[in-house]
Formats: C-alpha cells, structure tokens, sequence
C-alpha cells in the first residue's frame, strides 16, 4: 500500500443470522483469538439476498450512520419489502447458502472469509477471497472494495459505451460522465455492469462514482470500489450473454419500444455544415438520388443562433420560415430531429426569464452557477424543480407543434460534482 492509505479486508465471519430467503454476516477484519482482539477493529455487516430469480445481491456495510443523500435508481424487477424471496437459504454444517434458480453463493463460517458464488452445476463462477470483501481509507476519504476472482483465460465485457478495448481485462475503468469524444478513456454512457465469458454478470448497485480495475492491479481479480461506507453489488446468472442480459434488464428496468421510423436510416447536418433549406434540402436529394433510404434528418446545434443555445429559436438568417421548411422535408416522407442540451446561454432572453424564475442551478452561496467552457456563460436548468421541468417542456411544445418530431438531448455531464 502506498503512503496514506489504510485497507482492512474481512477475514473471519463471527456471527450468521438467517432469514426468509437472505442470511446476513457480521464480518472481523482480523481473526479473533481472545476477546480483546474484538476491540479497537472494525466490523463489516454483510447482507446475502435474492432480489430475483438467478439473481443474488451482496452489500457490504462499514459505518451506516450516516446520513444517505440519494440519489437512488429503483429496481423495478427486485422483489419488494412484501414480496416473497426469490431465493432459498440453506445451512449444513458450517456452510450457510443461498440459492437463487441456478446460482448460489456460499460461506463457510469456520474457514477463512469467502463468498463462493457457483452456477445450477456446482461449478465455480467466481468468489470474494482474502481481499474480496473490505474498505480503504486513502488520504482520509473512505472506500468500499469488492475483489471478484477472474478465471484463467476469463475475459469481461460491458461497463456500458467505450471507445478502449472491446475486452475490458487490464483496464482501469472509471464510471463517471464525461464529455470524453470518441477516442480516450472518458465516456458518455457509463454502466456498472459487466458480463463475464463464463457465463454471468455483475451489477454494482450505486449512482455515484464507481472505481473498477478489470485485472489491471491484480491479474486474477475484477476489484470496484465507491467513495462510501456501503457497497451493493448483483451477481446475474446466465449461462448465455441474453440469459445474462434477460435477467439485468428484467431488474434495472426496460426501456419502452422506439417508434419504428426510429430505425431507419438518420441522416445530419453535422457540427461544422454551413447550412440553410437549400443545403438541407441537396443533402437529401443526393441519398434519393443514390437510393438510398432515408428514415430522419437530424438538424445539430446550428439551428439555433451561435452563442444562443439553448433557446430553442431557428436561427432566422438561415431559416427564415421553420415551420414551412419542416413541412415541405415532411412531404418526403421523412421524420425530424432537432438538437438540444440542458444549458441556457447568457446571451439568450431565456436566461433572465429562468434566473428570474429560479430555474437554473445555484452555487452554495446563491449565486447562479456559470461558465464559458461550450456557450459563454451558460447556467444550468434545474431539472430537480418540477417548474423548470415544466417550463423547459412547454419550450418543446412549441417545436412539436411546428412539426419536429425528435429530440437529440446532448450533454449534461457538465454539472459540476
């Protein structure tokens, strides 16, 4: 360990209740040979529980007296506080289990601390050894660790949309958006979930800023850790990737289905096109020209006027007749896209109409809060205030209304942490 970090692991289980279909551990961080050794250690507090069929959660606790800040994401597919348990639990010996259709995991509560998790066969998918189950304090900030074994020749998938590496073992992943491109480590979608190569995958359950080293710090372990004094994490049962992804997305939830002109070709303008109807207008010409399908033409940002955006206004040097331009691209069939994001630039009117509303986020002093970086002194739509949910919607109206039929909503990775 490096200067000004302090790692404790769980090494001994000292107390297993068990209920409906969950047992919960009380974890030493040391083994305990006397009662003195019970003083002056830490105690982690681990709950095993089904939250659905093949799914098994884990959550590891050090200090739980603080205050939770949210925000929370629900699980709409875990079985809630009424329902009954998806899982079984099992004790022979000194081995407490529980099982979940084809997964289970297992503790024995006389050897050194492990959670083996095996597959409907009894075969080891993956386990939380000697470093699996513990927390860090690095240069004073508290960490929660989780190590899950990797097998040999085991390669790990997923972690949502990145531009690395498709197999994710020797990187070092952090879950956090950004405004990263497409060519460096920094992504726009991150997920913290990943599906493994032997048949299942793993969800970590937290909203915040999720560390993970896929077998970079140690060859054989898939490590994630959060800044908190609690860490949930899922193991997902497949044995096949859709089995794997059937049973996530059953428990995160499931997106409605898109329109289906929605799967059609999309056709931009792009960032830098110096365009009006005319350009427009030979760009869709030219596909038709080439039968090509066209489904969506998609206007990006500069459908606004520059330093403007987002006011939701068609810039009327170049588009002096909105409405008539939509209708006659509508004519050929197609659907339209305009671009948005959540910033509301200084110069643009709707930025005194929503500071004098109270609509953009505010500094802890009660200042609006502003920058230069993408549109010069641009503050951020509070969308924690239903008005300002309200308002900014009642702003696309007015674009629906006019015959648009999309929105690219881009952006949002700029509210400062």
């Amino acid at each position: 360990m490096r200067e000004g970090v302090e790692a404790s692991y769980a090494a001994q289980a000292r107390e297993v209740t068990t209920g409906e279909g969950a047992f919960t551990a009380h974890a030493a961080v040391r083994r305990v040979e006397r009662r003195g050794d019970t003083l002056n250690a830490p105690l982690l507090r681990v709950e095993c529980f089904a939250p659905a069929e093949g799914v098994i959660g884990v959550r590891v606790t050090h200090l739980s007296g603080g205050r939770w800040r949210g925000p929370d994401f629900a699980l709409p597919g875990a079985a809630g506080p009424e329902a009954p348990s998806a899982g079984v639990v099992e004790r022979e010996g000194p081995v407490v289990s529980l099982t979940s259709g084809p997964l289970t995991v297992a503790l024995n509560t006389e050897g050194p601390w492990g959670l083996d998790f095996t597959d409907g066969q009894g075969g080891v998918l993956t386990s939380a050894g000697k470093r699996g189950t513990g927390f860090a304090t690095v240069d004073g900030a508290h960490h929660m660790i989780a190590q899950l074994g990797l097998g040999v020749g085991e390669d790990v998938y997923g972690l949502g949309e990145r531009f690395t590496p498709f197999v994710k073992n020797g990187q070092s992943v952090e879950i956090w958006q950004a405004d990263g491109g497409t060519s460096s480590e920094q992504a726009y979608k991150n997920i913290p979930f990943y599906l493994s190569s032997r048949g299942y995958g793993v969800f970590v359950n937290h909203p915040g800023h999720v560390s993970i080293e896929a077998g970079s710090e140690a060859v054989g372990q898939m490590q994630f850790s959060v800044t908190d004094q609690s860490l949930e994490y899922y193991l997902i049962a497949g044995p096949t990737p859709k089995q794997v992804l059937e049973r996530y997305t059953a428990l995160t939830g499931r997106p409605a289905l898109p329109p289906p002109w929605s799967f059609g070709l999309w056709l931009s303008t792009s960032f830098t096109t110096d365009y009006d109807e005319e350009t427009v207008t030979s760009f869709v010409k030219g596909m038709t020209d080439r039968g090509i399908p066209l489904s969506v033409f998609h206007f990006d940002c500069f459908w606004m006027r520059e330093y403007q955006w987002c006011d939701f206004e068609w810039d009327p040097a170049v588009f002096p007749d909105p409405a008539g331009m939509l209708a006659r691209l509508k004519a050929r069939g197609l659907k339209i896209c305009v671009w948005i994001n959540p910033y509301i630039a200084q110069k643009s009117p709707l930025f005194a109409e929503a500071a004098q509303a109270g609509y953009l986020l505010r500094t802890p002093e009660g200042d609006i809060w502003q920058w230069d970086l993408w549109q010069a002194g641009m503050g951020l739509v509070d969308f924690t205030n239903p008005d300002a949910c309200a308002w900014y919607q009642g702003k696309l109206k007015v674009l629906l209304d006019q015959g648009v039929d999309a929105f690219k909503t881009d952006f949002g990775e700029r509210v400062p942490t």
